[in-house]
């Protein structure tokens, strides 16, 4: 099973607060596809382990302008809350994001929705 790292977004998932994930990647994605999620995945240091938040079953993926969510303004603060992050300015989220993953708000992002199988960490 394939890990995917919500290293930003930790507290988010661990109250399953977030059901929508933004990705510059996992372009193979399918529906019905299953991952674990972890904290981190990725840089881990000399004795650290993968720590597991819980599994997630994918239920639609679809690639996008990042800015969409800026241009029309319902669909931006549904997608705040569905990110796990209510009440977020729909342009600062897409301005920490071109931040942490090295983008412009044009290019076009993976937007993964998935839903908890279980209970999480």
């Amino acid at each position: 099973m394939r890990n995917i790292s919500f290293q930003l977004t930790v507290a988010q998932f661990k109250k399953q607060t977030k059901h929508v994930t933004r990705r510059r990647g996992w372009w193979d994605l399918e529906p019905e596809d299953e991952l674990m999620g972890v904290e981190k995945s990725q840089g881990l240091k000399k004795g650290e382990r993968v720590v597991k938040l819980g599994l997630i079953l994918i239920v639609d993926v679809r690639t996008e302008p990042l800015s969409r969510i800026e241009r029309e303004p319902e669909y931006g603060r549904q997608e705040m809350i569905r990110e796990g992050f209510p009440g977020l300015p729909p342009a600062e989220f897409v301005y920490s994001f071109c931040l942490s993953h090295k983008c412009k708000p044009w290019d076009d992002v993976n937007r993964i929705e998935y839903s908890y199988v279980g209970q999480t960490a």
